[in-house]
């Protein structure tokens, strides 16, 4: 029997054919999406597995005015963030409290830290000094690579800023002192392998 297909070819249906190897194909399908929403897709993979409960933290606010036109479509109409917001995540893995925050950037020779507030350092330093692990996802856009790099390094950093110091990490800092994180099927970004290497 012969088959013809869309792109003009044809195949056999007999024993004595050679079919096409398949190759390794590269996952293309989630690409587009923001980091935010591939770590919130590994973090909901991790929940329904049972290995950690990590959630993206809310942002505060606080509601001025709403308008309630009817009961089932109210709408905000104003609102103000309440305070300061901390890091994009937190939770627990192996028993351990883990903090983290999540950034992008289309820089392909460093990551600029004026991406970073520094009442997010300052709650990051809180969390390890009472044993948290504390940590940031980088992702070079334009690369397409993803780093975690501890929170100890990025002090680092952000220290040396108060010293007139660079006001950026470079990307072989990412190489050398983190941990490349390779998108798979499922999750998504394993980044929990990374933090493995760090508790």
């Amino acid at each position: 029997m012969k088959f013809n297909y869309p792109t003009g070819s044809t195949l056999n249906n007999h024993p004595s054919v050679d079919r096409p190897q398949k190759q390794s194909v590269p996952i293309y399908g989630k690409r587009g999406m923001s980091l935010e929403e591939e770590l919130n897709e590994s973090n909901r993979y991790y929940l329904s597995r049972g290995i950690a409960v990590v959630h993206k933290k809310p942002t505060p606010i606080q509601i001025v005015r709403v308008d309630y036109p009817k009961r089932s479509a109210a709408r905000i109409k104003e609102a103000y963030f309440s305070k300061a917001s901390t890091t994009d995540y937190n939770g627990v893995y192996k028993g351990k409290y883990i903090d983290f925050d999540a950034k992008e950037t289309t820089n392909t020779t460093s990551f600029p830290l004026s991406n970073f507030h520094e009442h997010q350092i300052t709650h990051m330093e809180q969390c390890q000094k009472v044993g948290g692990v504390c940590f940031t996802i980088v992702k070079f856009v334009k690369l397409d690579k993803i780093f975690l790099l501890p929170a100890t390094d990025l002090f680092k950093f952000w220290k040396n800023i108060k010293n007139g110091g660079r006001k950026s990490i470079p990307l072989s800092v990412f190489e050398q002192n983190g941990y490349e994180i390779n998108y798979q099927i499922n999750p998504l970004i394993p980044y929990l392998e990374a933090v493995d290497q760090i508790i």
